[in-house]
Parts: C-alpha cells; structure tokens; sequence
C-alpha cells in the first residue's frame, strides 16, 4: 500500500502493449460495492475471502503456459491489494501462476505516499498513528512479501517510470515467460 504498484503496472503495461488490471477494482465491480464497504459489512476475514475468489478467477481466465504465451500482449499487469498474499491460498497462486515483482518501499516513503489517504484505506483506519500502523503492517507482512515474490525491486528515490523500466528490463533480459 503506498508504494506504487498501480501507477508501476499502468506503465509497465504501456511498455508491454498488454491489459493492466488492479485487483481491487475487479472486486468493486463484482461486488458492486467499494472496498471500504465491503470491509465494514463484512469485516477483513470477509473481504480476503472475496478477494480469493477474485484473484482465482482473474488467474484462471488470464493464465497463460510458456507456449500459449506469444506476445507479452496475451498477459496482464495484475496489481494486487497489498494484504492479498498474506491468504496462503492467494500467496500460492501468485507464486504458481505469474511473476510476482515486489515494489518494496521504505516506511519513510510509505508514509510520505499515504499522507492524507488513511480515511479511504480500511487497513489504515482506526485511530493509530500512520507510521506506527505502517511499521506494523510492515512487520507483519515484509516476510511473507519476499518469500512470494520472483524479484524485489527497492523502490525508495524513484519514479513511476524508473520503477517501470526496470521490470521491463528485467523481463526482457531473461528468459522467464511472463504470466
């Protein structure tokens, strides 16, 4: 949360010619209702539950084997809700069906980037100080990141397109088809 990861995949997709995708807005649409209603009907156990259900499908109708995969035209940027791999079920298909690029960011510009958003954030309500939940979301969560992911980039003093340049590099400088 904060690091980038839907400005990162728009581009990124721009330099692949392929689809973008933000997996909380396929939520909202099948839902029919934003991310913090969801999460004040039915609660954070509720919503990753929804969220399970929207990442498999997205998988199942965009996964691609290496010799399907043509063009980089046939796949998506996915990006993910930054609690979506902490599911076993979620980190699991992540790391099976795709290629999994961790924006890792530093508290500091977490906080910088999340100023002012902590109200239209559920995982950043409730009263505490935005450094503190982010050290502890953080904490939580930065193992679980490293272990899904198939690269890290450390984001901290770069742009949009940098962060973007970088993947695509990587991308086309290896031989990984990308899913």
């Amino acid at each position: 949360m904060g690091c980038g990861k839907s400005s990162v995949g728009r581009r990124l997709a721009e330099l692949l010619c392929c689809r973008f995708m933000d997996l909380d807005d396929v939520i909202v649409e099948r839902e029919g209702r934003s991310i913090q209603e969801i999460f004040a009907s039915d609660g954070e156990k509720g919503f990753r539950e929804i969220e399970k259900t929207a990442l498999c499908s997205v998988i199942s109708q965009h996964s691609h084997t290496p010799q399907e995969t043509h063009s980089y035209g046939d796949v998506i940027i996915l990006s993910l809700g930054g609690g979506t791999v902490i599911t076993q079920e979620c980190a699991e298909m992540v790391q099976e069906n795709s290629v999994c690029v961790y924006l890792r960011a530093s508290v500091d510009t977490l906080v910088r980037n999340l100023q002012g958003e902590a109200e239209g954030r559920p995982m950043l309500s409730g009263g505490e100080n935005l450094r503190t939940r982010i050290e502890e979301l953080m904490t939580l969560r930065s193992a679980t990141y490293e272990n899904v992911a198939h690269e890290i980039i450390d984001t901290d003093g770069l742009t949009v397109d940098q962060i973007a340049d970088r993947i695509f590099k990587s991308i086309a400088d290896s031989s990984k088809s990308v899913v």
